[in-house]
């Protein structure tokens, strides 16, 4: 196993004592980590395996954990629009921090199997946070501007409409998140319909 490959204690159904295994062996078993910003590298490694697990077997279900930052929409979208596809269903799991594309990966999981533990760390609050797409590309010509600006307006015409049809909300309530960073607790974000449970 080449070095820094991260190994975790798991115990498997019954037997008595864990086994320090590495993190594939926790890929077979259906659990699937985002633990970091949302970027081209790590989605490609989460929608690669997803679409496996459900070739290899798609009567178990997924379990994606997510613990982000946010990061990128394309490479979120990907993982999003994957999630969809997929035959066996995606509980999404909030086990930390699901800001920006990571609460829109969060709420793209199975409606009534998605679920956000109370507690990031002790006496922390699990924190969900949603907002309208940002640019980068601020600094080009006037046309090229003109153009960056029509795409980022549909890219958030998507991400409220997923945002509606996935929480429930009315469209103004959800436009009205998106123009302002919104953070929630877990319990919030419950009532809010991004997750269906509050862990305990």
């Amino acid at each position: 196993m080449p070095l820094g490959v991260p190994k975790v204690p798991f115990r498997s159904p019954g037997e008595e004592d864990a086994t320090w295994v590495d993190l594939n062996r926790l890929h077979r078993e259906r659990l699937l980590f985002l633990g970091q910003e949302v970027e081209g590298e790590i989605s490609n490694q989460i929608v690669g395996l997803m679409v496996y697990l459900s070739l290899e077997d798609n009567t178990r279900d997924l379990y994606l954990f997510i613990n982000s930052p946010g990061g990128l929409v394309m490479p979120g979208i990907a993982i999003y629009d994957t999630m969809q596809f997929v035959i066996p269903e995606v509980h999404t799991i909030c086990i930390g921090l699901a800001a920006s594309m990571g609460s829109f990966i969060l709420v793209g999981g199975e409606i009534t199997k998605r679920l956000a533990f109370p507690h990031a760390m002790l006496y922390q609050f699990i924190r969900v946070m949603i907002h309208q797409p940002a640019s980068s590309f601020y600094r080009s010509q006037t046309g090229e501007f003109v153009l960056e600006v029509e795409e980022l307006l549909r890219l958030r015409e998507t991400l409220t409409k997923v945002y509606v049809q996935r929480t429930g909300n009315p469209l103004w309530v959800v436009s009205e998140d998106m123009e302002r960073d919104v953070f929630m607790s877990a319990t919030e974000a419950q009532a809010h319909g991004i997750v269906d449970l509050v862990g305990i």
